[in-house]
């Protein structure tokens, strides 16, 4: 069984993967739901120079204080840019790569850059209140806080080749996806394994159990292929 370290979007603390979580539990697997400096049961902690790397350290710190190796990192939205570089800077803990939904960046890139425009507009348009804290689009969960703006801005750091095993899962039923070319690109790529959901990006609340029926996957030699409703790619092996 597998230890998953899981890590939220914009705008959600750890109670966004209750539901997968639990699901995760029931198999036999350790989840570890990560709240994120500035957001969630943490918003208090909200200040100017919250940033992508606190919540790398965040990740970092729990990883140390529980005294977890050999987890499998599991990143929704934003949370892809923090599992990132979670696993540049501790590759000896970590056994493989999960992105829900997520960005996947390269060395300098941002989740400013990576977004759309209609997202840029978001992130400016949520600061506006004091300048450093992206308030929650309408429709969100009412648990939404704001989240830090420069977390969205800060170029992350990569010194390391990505050498973990990787997956990618792909919800097609989000038609203002910012992901579409993202996946087009990995699902012919042979270092990754890319999984399809026919769903909206809420994944976490639409289809939890799904979600983590693929998480569990991750750790399933003899699982197959592909996602719920159609994948492509390396069957996985982690």
């Amino acid at each position: 069984m597998a230890t998953f370290v899981l890590i939220p979007g914009g705008w959600h603390g750890a109670w966004a993967y209750r539901a997968v979580a639990d699901a995760l539990q029931a198999r036999g697997h350790t989840p570890v739901p990560v709240t994120l400096t500035g957001v969630g049961d943490r918003a208090h902690l909200a200040h100017p120079a919250v940033n992508l790397d606190t919540h790398i350290d965040d990740v970092l710190a729990c990883l140390d204080q529980a005294d977890l190796h050999d987890v499998v990192l599991v990143g929704h939205s934003y949370g892809g840019m923090v599992v990132s570089g979670v696993a540049d800077r501790a590759p000896q803990r970590v056994s493989g790569l999960v992105y829900v939904d997520a960005y996947v960046p390269a060395d300098g890139d941002s989740c400013w850059t990576l977004t759309t425009d209609a997202f840029r507009e978001v992130f400016a348009a949520g600061a506006k209140a004091d300048g450093y804290s992206v308030q929650p689009p309408p429709r969100l969960d009412p648990r939404a806080t704001a989240h830090p703006l420069a977390s969205l801005l800060q170029a992350i750091r990569l010194r390391h080749p990505m050498r973990h095993r990787r997956a990618y899962v792909y919800m097609t039923e989000w038609r203002a996806s910012p992901f579409t070319q993202l996946y087009e690109k990995l699902r012919t790529d042979p270092e990754w394994t890319v999984h399809t959901m026919p769903t909206s990006h809420n994944v976490l609340t639409t289809m939890p159990a799904e979600l983590a029926e693929i998480l569990h996957r991750t750790t399933d030699p003899a699982a197959g292929r592909g996602g719920i409703g159609g994948g492509q790619g390396q069957p996985m092996s982690w």
